[in-house]
């Protein structure tokens, strides 16, 4: 089975998130994509972050039933920092049939040198790489620098050492942010189309606990 991760602090989590699970599914034709949240991301704040809890159930509302979406709340079930090292050596313990497809933006990608054990990542994944057109070439400089044994393949594809695979895809991207949705929720903005309603909805509903994390809001 093969199987894509996308993780993430999805505080909250936007369109443009689950925009991205879903092509990436269809274009390596995976079986399923799982969005996980981090627990306590590590290189962020934990000022203004809402509890894993809630931030694991806005996933599954703003999911719903997508075909081949799914959450999984791995980085939950682990105390201190949520490293992706760690959750990807889980995860192959707990399903060493999977396939597994890492999938992150390419900003995210091109910042692995400062992770914990960031450059080992493609020794425990195949990598999926999403890029806007500016951000091709930098990419492909990138894996020829870090990893210079890499093989191009062609068609944005690379082979590692491991055998792992490397895949860059460029699909349509939601600039869509979620401080500044944070912004918009305080200044009672209208968020459609940035969130999936069922996220919007549960910002509404759950206002009172919300405020606690990212302020107050404007009165009504």
């Amino acid at each position: 089975m093969k199987i894509g991760l996308l993780g993430g602090s999805f505080n909250p989590i936007h369109t443009g998130h689950v925009r991205m699970a879903i092509e990436v599914r269809e274009r390596l034709e995976l079986d399923r994509v799982e969005l996980i949240p981090a627990k306590q991301p590590p290189h962020k704040p934990d000022e203004g972050m809402l509890p894993f809890e809630l931030r694991l159930a806005m996933v599954d509302a703003a999911i719903g039933d997508i075909p081949g979406l799914g959450s999984n709340p791995i980085e939950g079930e682990r105390p201190g920092p949520s490293f992706t090292c760690d959750t990807l050596t889980c995860y192959q313990t707990e399903k060493p049939q999977a396939e597994v497809f890492f999938i992150m933006g390419a900003a995210t990608f091109l910042e692995l040198g400062n992770w914990r054990r960031g450059m080992e990542i493609p020794d425990l994944a195949n990598l999926v790489v999403v890029t806007r057109w500016t951000a091709t070439e930098r990419v492909a400089g990138f894996i020829r620098e870090s990893w210079p044994h890499a093989e191009e393949l062609g068609d944005d594809q690379w082979k590692f050492p491991s055998g792992r695979m490397l895949h860059r895809l460029d699909i349509p991207r939601l600039d869509i942010k979620a401080g500044e949705l944070r912004f918009r929720w305080k200044e009672r903005r209208d968020l459609t189309l940035l969130v999936p309603d069922s996220v919007r909805d549960m910002l509404e509903e759950r206002e009172v606990e919300i405020a606690q994390y990212w302020g107050g809001r404007l009165p009504k």
